[in-house]
């Protein structure tokens, strides 16, 4: 697998379609995902042989204090392969990213192990998140 930074038309459709198999991401559209793509300061995209996407993450960052991990995934017969370690290795080693100081993400309490294995920790002290809803 090689890791690509700009998605074509074809690589969008196909982060799309991988979106729609996963419950935070089934019901958007194909307009908000490229909407989403173009508006992330880093995307990442795992592509096999064929140039077909396998896996994609993307940061949104002010490149100095803080950079935010969303929508790591990875196809799901390439799961368990190492990949999404693949991913979250190439954004900490993004030169864009050198600088940052802290990189964070949300997840399910399921993926806790999965990250805390990679430096992560759930221990932000009595921060918590918070959401406004349109």
């Amino acid at each position: 697998m090689k890791i690509i930074q700009e998605l074509n038309e074809t690589h969008i459709k196909q982060l799309h379609a991988l979106y729609q198999n996963e419950w935070w991401t089934k019901n958007r559209t194909l307009e908000e995902t490229r909407l989403c793509v173009s508006g992330s300061q880093i995307c990442l995209a795992l592509i096999d042989e064929q140039n077909n996407l396998q896996g994609f993450a993307r940061v949104l960052t002010d490149y100095i204090f803080k950079a935010l991990i969303f929508d790591v995934i990875v196809f799901k017969p390439y799961r368990k392969k190492g990949l999404g370690d693949k991913l979250r290795i190439s954004i900490k080693n993004h030169p864009k990213l050198a600088r940052v100081k802290h990189f964070e993400l949300y997840c399910l309490p399921e993926m806790f192990v999965f990250y805390e294995k990679h430096g992560f920790s759930k221990d932000v002290g009595d921060v918590k998140l918070m959401r406004y809803e349109k």
